[in-house]
């Protein structure tokens, strides 16, 4: 029977706000592609209680690190989110998921569009060089309500230093005004034509791939919206130009 869980050990916990946080953590699990997910799990009472969560670090780092937000009435994040260095964390040893570039087909553009905590398997991905070896243009899109939850910035400025030509980075404020994002929600965004007129790159089935990832409701209404714009949800027997994955 497979090993289900692993001991690692908590390195360090990054507070980003109240109720977005990162831990890192050393855990000795097999190898994953960049965009996969595991499960972190702790001792509740008399059993393990588990939960995916995406990996944002890259492929062979020696430690871990998980993006995830706290939600109140749960019974593992805040527990996690109480966590410090030192303290031990169940892991499962086998990453899952197929939002990983293997499963992309051919493009030339590739968009990376995220709301919250769903920014984790696109940092993962865009720190490894695959992204830079198959496309021509980059885009990065991540909607949070506030300024404070557009987290890794310094990540992100890191890639758009390294690619300045070919990457562009489009945050989204759902609450707040700023002047360097663009307000409202995705979908609509799509739709109107304001998230290609910001890219200065259009949704064209031709050329483009749309990854999504995050809240259910943003990844139903973009894929309609892109569905309009003649852009099909990918198969492996009926290769299209979206792939998605959602978050609870």
């Amino acid at each position: 029977m497979a090993q289900q869980w692993i001991e690692g050990r908590v390195i360090e916990r990054i507070d980003w706000t109240d109720r977005l946080h990162s831990l890192r953590i050393e855990a000795q699990i097999e190898p994953f592609r960049a965009g996969q997910f595991t499960k972190l799990g702790l001792q509740i009472g008399d059993e393990i209680v588990g939960r995916p969560y995406s990996i944002v670090s890259t492929p062979g780092d020696p430690v871990l690190e998980f993006y995830f937000s706290t939600v109140n009435e749960g019974p593992l994040s805040p527990r996690l989110s109480a966590l410090k260095a030192g303290d031990a964390v169940q892991v499962a040893p086998k990453a899952n998921g197929f939002l990983v570039l293997d499963e992309v087909p051919p493009a030339i553009h590739l968009w990376l569009v995220a709301t919250g905590t769903g920014l984790g398997p696109f940092l993962s991905i865009l720190k490894t060089p695959e992204p830079w070896q198959r496309f021509q243009r980059v885009v990065l899109v991540h909607a949070a309500r506030t300024a404070a939850e557009l987290t890794y910035r310094r990540t992100i400025a890191s890639v758009a230093e390294a690619e300045p030509k070919r990457f562009s980075y489009i945050p989204f404020l759902s609450r707040e005004t700023a002047d360097y994002a663009l307000a409202g929600r995705i979908p609509q965004a799509i739709t109107e034509g304001q998230l290609e007129a910001r890219a200065a790159l259009r949704f064209d089935p031709a050329q483009c791939h749309v990854m999504l990832c995050g809240n259910p409701a943003m990844v139903e209404d973009a894929t309609a919206a892109l569905a309009a714009r003649g852009l099909r949800k990918h198969r492996r027997k009926e290769p299209g130009q979206i792939s998605m994955e959602t978050y609870w």
